[in-house]
Order: structure tokens, then C-alpha cells, then sequence
């Protein structure tokens, strides 16, 4: 009897021993994009900026990085994306700003030059880069994305436009992808999340 009663107590007491230690344990930090750290993919970037210089994801090491692909004759969801990152770059301040540098991937290099990427993406921001390789480091750095693209014929063959993937990513300091963002989100939500990332 005596000893059912003691091991009731030991029990009571290692449970709220491990109750104890769970209301220690920090809270999981709550995103409003889909939290997809430790992924498999998105693990490399090689391509020249608009200004013709090589850069990997590397180069960032200490920014937040946001990375989206698209092209410059996108009619929709291309410019409300890089809307949607400008907005949320200003929503956080100058400060926390420069600790962010938003990459727009080109998935369509044949009609996106260096040159027209230089005056299409700094429109939206002057601090972003647009993003361009060859055909096959396109292909390369889309699979890596798990971005989708596709050419869809317009009225003539130069009138064409490309089907693509809408998701963005967030890299954290260390240059781990972190978040996957939908496209659509508005820009505070996504302002909230870069927010906790620079913390």
C-alpha cells in the first residue's frame, strides 16, 4: 500500500517535472508564410546581377534575402510582387531595410537583357537586383527553386509570355531558406515576417 502510494507521488511529481520544463521551452515562432526551414532545395543561386557582376546567395551573408522568379513582360503577378516587397521593405524602416536584398530572378533571358533588367527592377526599389543567367543556368537555378516555367505562344513569336511558379522565398542571415511565400500576401504580413527573421 505503502509503496503504490509513493510511486502515485514519484509519477505526480514527473509529471509536472516535465509540464515544468515544456512552459520553459521557447514558443515556435508563428510566420504568416510557410515556414519550410531545414528544405532540402533552394540550397544555391549562381547568376549575374543587372549590373553584370556573378553572384551566389553567399554574397548576402548577414541580409535577409528575398528571391522570386518571373520576367519583365509579366503583365500581373511579377510587378505585384516586387509592389508587395517594396511596400514591405518600407513598412520595416530604413534600418531594417538594409539588412534585406530582394534577387528577381529572370525566367526569360532571351528577351531580358542586362539592360532592361537594370531599369525594370530598381524601378520598384533601388536597392533590388535583377537576376540573369544563360538558358541552362535559368533551368538549373528554377529546379533548385522548385519554380515551374513554361513558354505560351502570343499572337506573334516575339509577343510571347512564360507561365511560372508564383512563390517567393525568405533566406535568413546565415543564408538557410526559412519561408516560402505565397503570392498575394500583403505587405505588412510579409513586413511582420521579415521582422522576426532580423531579430
Amino acid at each position: 500500500m505503502m509503496r503504490a502510494a509513493n510511486l502515485r507521488r514519484r509519477y505526480v511529481c514527473a509529471f509536472f517535472a516535465l509540464f515544468s520544463l515544456f512552459g520553459c521551452a521557447p514558443e515556435k515562432v508563428k510566420f504568416n508564410s510557410t515556414d519550410i526551414t531545414g528544405a532540402p532545395f533552394a540550397k544555391a543561386l549562381a547568376l549575374d546581377d543587372h549590373t553584370g557582376k556573378p553572384r551566389t546567395l553567399a554574397d548576402f551573408k548577414g541580409k535577409l534575402v528575398l528571391v522570386s522568379f518571373g520576367f519583365t513582360h509579366c503583365p500581373d503577378y511579377c510587378p505585384a510582387t516586387l509592389s508587395i516587397w517594396a511596400q514591405a521593405l518600407k513598412n520595416l524602416g530604413a534600418a531594417d531595410a538594409a539588412n534585406v536584398q530582394a534577387l528577381f530572378v529572370t525566367v526569360d533571358p532571351e528577351r531580358d537583357t542586362q539592360d532592361l533588367l537594370s531599369k525594370y527592377v530598381p524601378a520598384f526599389d533601388p536597392s533590388f537586383l535583377g537576376m540573369r543567367g544563360t538558358l541552362e543556368q535559368t533551368k538549373i537555378a528554377a529546379a533548385e527553386f522548385k519554380v515551374v516555367y513554361q513558354k505560351a505562344s502570343g499572337t506573334t513569336p516575339a509577343t510571347y509570355t512564360v507561365d511560372h511558379s508564383t512563390q517567393s522565398y525568405v533566406f535568413d542571415r546565415e543564408g538557410n531558406v526559412r519561408l516560402m511565400v505565397s503570392h498575394g500576401i500583403e505587405p505588412a504580413k510579409l513586413s511582420a515576417d521579415l521582422k522576426q527573421l532580423l531579430k
